[in-house]
């Protein structure tokens, strides 16, 4: 079937794509040696639909969707997400079955919404996430603590944009109420009204690079990713008369490719953004709580009230501001009580295939 399709590419002149411009490497080209599918094509999941996934391959876009054991054999999560690198089997002139994922990397996850432990897959092989935030009633610093503690979590790169810079607002303030965040990353002040404020983002992104988009519905993602396009590449609306806010348009995770540049990754706003982590050191590390942590008199130190606690004390002689102290406790509690969730899942799910491996021990005995 591929020697039937690759005939039918030449016969109709259509010309191959460089998947290298898309992120495509040698590590990659390694890992895909290693599966069982190996012969079959390869691509970039480029948009998620309900029911088939849209992948970028050296023969263009297709239309694939996934073999049953994959689609009933994984977690929602380990189903491909926007960015993963995936091999499929063409059937049609742009349609395909996808057999295989290669192994992820630099994924960004959240909490699902309304769940304990279950996390959502949003995009994967991320080299820099950019926090987008409008500097008017959305801008919200324990909104970006929260991203940006994630983001780090996944060994990607964060970068802080403060859109919408053409609007009246105090910008001291601002940067004193984010002078911790900005010591863990590059903060840009952006407006699509100020083109020459997109210029130095544009020039950040490099060729093959992969960049995701995150923020809250109205901030003006979508319309930064069509700015450093050049062109309109992203359905964005007007500002709501009635609230004077940007209107949610993007309603899935969406792959552009910027001209001689890099890969930019749109995804919906957020109403909230659940940590899925069960790593509290990296947590005090992103929050910038570990270089007080480690002058604790005690190794356990909880930073509560125990005495000795150099964190305390940074609070009380003004080093450490109390708000991201309790920021980071509120965090803190929210990575405990994932990471102890699921603990717990895993656990059952580990009895639970026991039962069934034993129910198929039985049922091959008689």
């Amino acid at each position: 079937s591929i020697l039937r399709l690759c005939i039918f590419y030449r016969k109709k002149g259509r010309r191959m794509i460089q998947l290298t411009i898309y992120g495509w490497n040698d590590r990659l080209s390694q890992l895909k040696q290693e599966s069982v599918y190996k012969a079959f094509p390869h691509g970039r999941v480029s948009i998620v639909h309900r029911t088939c996934y849209e992948v970028i391959s050296e023969n263009g876009l297709f239309q694939c969707e996934l073999t049953g054991n994959m689609m009933y054999g994984k977690s929602d999560f380990e189903l491909p997400c926007v960015g993963d690198w995936v091999v499929f089997q063409p059937f049609d002139e742009n349609k395909g079955i996808i057999v295989d994922m290669l192994p992820r990397k630099q994924t960004l996850y959240r909490k699902r919404s309304g769940t304990v432990a279950e996390k959502q897959a949003i995009a994967s092989y991320v080299d820099k996430a950019f926090i987008v935030q409008s500097l008017d009633e959305n801008f919200n610093v324990r909104r970006a603590e929260r991203f940006m503690v994630q983001i780090l979590e996944e060994k990607i790169n964060p970068v802080l944009i403060l859109n919408k810079a053409d609007l009246d607002f105090n910008r001291q303030k601002v940067e004193e109420q984010i002078k911790h965040l900005s010591h863990q990353m590059p903060v840009y002040f952006t407006s699509i009204r100020q083109p020459q404020t997109i210029l130095p983002l544009r020039e950040s992104i490099s060729e093959g690079e992969t960049v995701v988009f995150v923020g809250s519905s109205g901030v003006g993602k979508s319309s930064l990713v069509n700015m450093l396009c050049g062109k309109s590449v992203m359905k964005t609306s007007d500002i709501s008369l009635s609230t004077g806010k940007g209107r949610h348009t993007s309603t899935r995770r969406e792959m552009v490719l910027m001209d001689n540049s890099g890969i930019l990754i749109d995804t919906p706003g957020v109403r909230e953004f659940g940590l899925a982590i069960d790593n509290s050191d990296s947590l005090a590390e992103a929050m910038e709580i570990s270089d007080y942590a480690k002058e604790c008199r005690f190794k356990d130190c909880q930073h509560i009230n125990e005495p000795g606690c150099a964190v305390l004390e940074a609070i009380d002689n003004g080093m450490l501001d109390p708000k991201v102290y309790e920021s980071y406790l509120k965090l803190r509690r929210e990575t405990w009580y994932f990471s102890t969730s699921e603990h717990e899942k895993r656990k059952k799910d580990k009895s639970f295939s026991k039962l069934v491996d034993e129910a198929k021990k039985r049922k091959a005995h008689f």
